[in-house]
């Protein structure tokens, strides 16, 4: 008896040391074993399509705090990104450690991120995490309707998505020529028949078309057309230069792009890997995002500019399913605008 109590003991306190273990290894960079860790390895590899300007001030800020770690950066773009982590497990040559990409879902579905729930994770909303701790959105873009401030007044610009069918609007409009995910996000937050509707209608408007979302807030700026769709915070950042620009606070719903950010499921330095995606998402980096005039989904960091508070805007995530299938939106989009 006293044998098989001892027994169930032992199975018990093996149990508890588990627990306690992956406990520790989720805990981030305040677990003394991390750093530890960390220091043997030494490097850390970041791989997303993050502007390098932006990237490179990130990893600064962390080798002046963890100045064992080298920060190594690729910058690519979300599909030759996703195909390159594939190439790369399949040749058995696994490099990267944190993976930032708009295509996340599909790195996971492929096995090749783990679920890792930083400590970071409990200031940032639902919307903007997974449930199942594999991401957190490193900064939002918010889709928004932007317009010339000297050519039209505040109340006579549309004020949402559906003003822009308007017949006065006829050839007044600005718009990406790839603007596949805003497609995305309105056809499945409207219902495909409805959505469909929609952009079928503003297909007529004579639409001027270009490629970026930065030069069509600059040709708004310049008076090329008076309105279109922009970013937020890329209008905020003309505003303070000085620019004629604006945007409508009362679209609804805003339509959010995430860029989301996780562990590699076979990241070669994994405690170093853990230090840095805490520290991407932590409140000192995203202000150091805030000063490159990003927007973050960290509930303690202050907007752009009040107007921009998640309180006051009706906000809707991008899901990351979306960009699995984005070609199947893609081929929508060009049949409906350029058939």
């Amino acid at each position: 008896m006293k044998l098989s109590r001892s027994l169930g003991l032992l199975v018990v306190l093996a149990a508890v040391l588990t627990f306690v273990s992956q406990a520790v290894a989720q805990s981030g960079g305040g677990a003394a074993g991390v750093i530890e860790g960390a220091k043997r390895e030494g490097t850390v590899v970041f791989y997303g399509p993050l502007n390098i300007n932006d990237s490179q001030a990130i990893a600064k800020r962390f080798e002046e705090k963890y100045p064992f770690i080298k920060v190594e950066i690729l910058r690519v773009r979300a599909e030759p990104l996703l195909n390159r982590i594939i190439t790369e497990d399949k040749a058995g040559r696994n490099v990267v450690d944190v993976i930032n990409n708009t295509v996340i879902n599909a790195v996971k579905k492929a096995r090749l991120l783990q679920p890792y729930r930083s400590p970071e994770h409990a200031e940032y909303p639902g919307q903007f995490k997974d449930p199942k701790g594999y991401w957190a959105s490193i900064h939002n873009n918010y889709y928004v309707l932007g317009y010339n401030s000297r050519l039209l007044s505040a109340t006579e610009a549309p004020r949402d998505w559906w003003d822009l069918l308007n017949p006065k609007w006829k050839g007044k409009i600005g718009m990406d020529q790839e603007e596949f995910e805003w497609y995305a996000q309105s056809v499945n937050t409207w219902g495909h028949e409805k959505g469909r509707k929609f952009h079928r209608t503003l297909a007529q408007q004579q639409v001027h078309w270009r490629k970026g979302h930065t030069l069509l807030s600059q040709l708004i700026a310049a008076g090329e057309f008076p309105l279109g769709i922009v970013y937020a915070h890329r209008v905020e950042s003309m505003k303070k230069a000085g620019a004629p620009i604006e945007w409508i606070k009362t679209i609804n719903p805003v339509f959010v792009a995430q860029s989301p950010v996780g562990l590699a499921a076979k990241a070669p330095h994994p405690n170093a890997a853990r230090l840095y995606l805490d520290f991407m998402l932590s409140k000192e980096a995203q202000l150091i995002l805030r000063s490159f005039n990003r927007s973050s989904a960290r509930n303690d960091v202050e907007p752009l500019v009040p107007e921009m508070h998640h309180s006051k805007l009706k906000l809707v995530a991008s899901d990351p399913k979306v960009a699995e299938d984005l070609n199947r939106y893609a081929n929508e989009f060009r049949e409906i605008y350029f058939r």
